[in-house]
């Protein structure tokens, strides 16, 4: 897929963002509790912009490798309903979705940090990886976040594409966000 050079140029299209779980919602580190389940660490930044995102109308999806129920509720609790889990052929996923959701490849934004994302990214509109992301993923990214996984990455691209778009919020003209 050609890629334009400026990234910013590319966002103005983006109707779909999608987002990988360990090392881009959650900072990669997985913690066990007292029973083994596998717990994650996540932004809260990240989820005010999803919030803000799907009510400005984009849509959001998530795929991950991961399979943690936990992780699939706490993306149903911000309203992502489209959460794909167990997924090791990502861009299956994806393309399958966009199909179906007559979206075009073209206009998918997705934000990864690691090889299985790989394909994803080099078939969508607009690549974009955290700042810690491994070498392969920063090297086909068209843009690279100044900001970690888990940190706050995933809202660097969503107000971005907001503000290129129109959407985010203007706090000096109304400073109520009602969800």
């Amino acid at each position: 897929m050609e890629k334009k050079l400026n990234y910013k140029t590319n966002l103005r299209t983006v109707k779909l963002m999608v987002f990988d779980v360990d090392g881009v919602l959650s900072d990669g580190h997985v913690f066990l509790d007292a029973d083994g389940e596998m717990m994650r660490n996540t932004h809260v930044r990240d989820s005010l912009a999803i919030k803000i995102a799907l009510k400005s109308g984009l849509k959001v999806a998530v795929i991950s490798a991961g399979t943690s129920q936990k992780v699939k509720e706490r993306m149903h609790y911000l309203g992502i309903q489209d959460v794909f889990m167990g997924v090791y052929h990502k861009f299956e996923v994806l393309e399958k979705y966009c199909s179906s959701k007559q979206i075009d490849l073209k206009n998918v934004l997705y934000m990864g940090d690691d090889l299985p994302d790989y394909e994803c990214m080099t078939n969508v509109g607009v690549a974009t990886c955290p700042h810690n992301a491994v070498v392969e993923i920063r090297s086909i990214s068209d843009y690279i976040s100044h900001i970690d996984g888990g940190k706050g990455c995933v809202r660097d691209v969503i107000e971005q594409t907001l503000r290129v778009q129109g959407f985010w919020p203007n706090m000096t003209e109304n400073p109520r966000i009602i969800f």
